[in-house]
């Protein structure tokens, strides 16, 4: 069975929202990250980089959430959209993976987890969130989905971050950004959101925020703590 390595985080919640949708069944594996349970030489074998997610399909491995995206809906042939349409399918994946998705978590770890206040490091992640988000904003103008007439994996992928708008952005700031307010409030109303956010609720993860789960999660600036 398919093992899928979670944390409530929004790039395992991607994957987590894709196997409600699809109906594939799998064993969940908490990894607790505050934990620092990610650097364990047994989670390695899976991710030799240590983050999530991650999947093990019965020996085969893969990580980081668009690769595990993709992996999933070719071998299910499931949420790929239209033939036609997998040349926009995978540049919206790749923007949502490296654009809106880094920028959005560097923009949050300058505002809340940076030891100290860098006025250029907030700035420069904000205004390129911002940028990321209007981008999308104006794709979005009188479409349902990002990619054709129906779900696909870029929606899914792009839910997982704007899922999280509130602590990216601000409070309330989605409005700013009204194609992707609609376009949110209709990917979040799907049933399969509500299955997606019930994985893991029996595990209790760690949630404080203490020296030792900075180190588990920012591992390279321990010494400068």
């Amino acid at each position: 069975m398919l093992k899928f390595y979670y944390h409530p985080t929004p790039n395992p919640m991607k994957v987590a929202l894709f196997l409600a949708e699809a109906g594939i069944p799998f064993e969940l594996v908490p990894v607790d990250t505050l934990k620092g349970e990610q650097h364990s030489a047994e989670f390695r074998q899976v991710n030799p980089n240590g983050k999530l997610p991650a999947i093990d399909d019965n020996g085969t491995t893969v990580f980081d959430s668009t690769a595990i995206l993709l992996y999933l809906a070719e071998k299910h042939q499931t949420l790929l959209g239209q033939p036609q349409d997998k040349a926009q399918l995978l540049s919206w994946l790749m923007f949502i993976g490296t654009g809106l998705g880094p920028f959005s978590g560097q923009s949050v770890h300058f505002h809340y987890a940076a030891p100290e206040s860098l006025d250029y490091a907030k700035n420069r992640y904000m205004r390129e969130t911002e940028r990321h988000y209007s981008v999308l904003d104006q794709h979005l103008a009188g479409k349902n989905y990002i990619v054709g007439d129906e779900l696909t994996i870029a929606d899914i992928s792009a839910w997982g971050w704007i899922d999280k708008v509130e602590r990216v952005l601000g409070e309330g700031r989605l409005s700013e950004y009204p194609n992707i307010k609609a376009w949110f409030e209709h990917i979040n109303a799907r049933p399969a959101v509500e299955v997606a956010r019930s994985f893991g609720s029996d595990h209790e993860f760690k949630s404080t925020m203490d020296d030792e789960a900075k180190k588990a999660l920012f591992p390279s600036n321990a010494n400068l703590a």
